[in-house]
């Protein structure tokens, strides 16, 4: 018998000073069942980081095709692909010439830091993307606050955020890796 998502249900309230985006928004996302909450926690700090109303959580792992989190033009035109982990460089451009902005959340320190190594100087020439990195220690923070049911606060500025769920507050430096040059 196959295993069942988890489904999660976010009321996200964002305060982005930097990008002047000011929302509440309610979520729901599916936890697939080979998903890690740590993992969850990315895909949820990858939305409060873009936020939009038009951002919207995908298939993700459930089909390949797909990002974890996208934003689509009334044209069906990729304008935002976010991506989660560490995809191989063919992955990459297939999601560069598909949006207009890519965005690479990486995680899991030692793997992400191999990673670095080996793949992110082949991708200078991916002028639409942006990789950022997330420390494990904040993503184990902030995952072990996850319930059903959440209010979730984030606060943006400069390059500091100040993540909150119930009681749980966390700041988080994201490490940028590359910035998209566009």
């Amino acid at each position: 018998m196959a295993l069942k998502a988890t489904v999660y249900k976010a009321s996200i309230n964002v305060a982005d000073m930097s990008r002047g985006v000011y929302l509440d928004h309610a979520v729901t996302l599916a936890q697939h069942p080979s998903e890690t909450n740590k993992r969850m926690m990315l895909r949820l700090l990858a939305w409060t980081l873009y936020a939009d109303e038009r951002l919207q959580f995908t298939k993700g792992l459930s089909d390949e095709s797909e990002p974890e989190l996208w934003i689509k033009n009334y044209s069906d035109e990729i304008e935002l692909w976010v991506e989660l982990g560490l995809p191989d460089e063919k992955r990459l451009k297939k999601a560069c010439s598909l949006a207009k902005d890519v965005v690479l959340f990486t995680y899991d320190d030692h793997a992400a830091r191999v990673w670095k190594t080996q793949l992110l100087n082949k991708l200078h020439p991916f002028k639409n993307l942006t990789v950022i990195n997330i420390m494990d220690e904040v993503l184990d923070a902030a995952g072990a606050s996850l319930s059903r049911s959440m209010s979730i606060q984030a606060t943006i500025e400069d390059d500091q955020v100040w993540f909150s769920i119930g009681d749980t507050v966390v700041s988080i430096q994201p490490e940028i890796w590359k910035t998209a040059t566009n």
